[in-house]
């Protein structure tokens, strides 16, 4: 997959992380915390369908890899939690209206590590549009939504 880090303004919370050494993140990819590691969405388990995927994962989204980690590699990778920050994500051709919630697209029973669709549910949402696009747009730009930052709309983002 291509080095598809897109970040366009906003202010950037990085935390480093470790990646386990058989783990491929490329910068961009969108990732969740397992076991104290970072991986992208793609290996997150599929559960029965799209929707209970994308709410599950949403529970343990931390943010958008700013680092890649080959294969073999098991540095520690810059991870952005900030829901400040404003990226530029390639998301299912369609219209959107500034606050749309959106969650990880699917193909073939995973998540996708860089591609965003439209929810209806605040449960599987990690991200919002910040800006309104015309129909047939395939790239948004967006803010996220960390269950591991405070600040962020994320309902599993509370601390206590």
């Amino acid at each position: 997959m291509p080095n598809r880090l897109r970040f366009r303004s906003g202010q950037v919370q990085l935390q480093r992380l470790r990646v386990a050494a058989e783990t491929v993140i490329e910068a961009g990819d969108l990732v969740y915390l397992d076991d104290n590691e970072v991986k992208p969405a793609a290996d997150f388990d599929w559960d029965s369908d799209l929707p209970t995927t994308q709410a599950a994962f949403a529970e343990v989204f931390l943010g958008v890899a700013h680092q890649p980690s080959p294969a073999g590699d098991a540095r520690d990778i810059s991870v952005d939690v900030s829901p400040f920050a404003v990226y530029e994500f390639d998301v299912d051709p369609g219209t959107f209206e500034v606050g749309d919630a959106l969650a990880p697209d699917g193909a073939d029973d995973a998540l996708m590590n860089q591609q965003l669709i439209p929810t209806g549910s605040g449960t599987t949402a990690i991200a919002r549009a910040v800006e309104y696009r015309a129909a047939g747009s395939s790239v948004l730009r967006v803010s996220f939504a960390s269950a591991f930052h405070p600040a962020s709309a994320n309902a599993n983002a509370a601390i206590g």
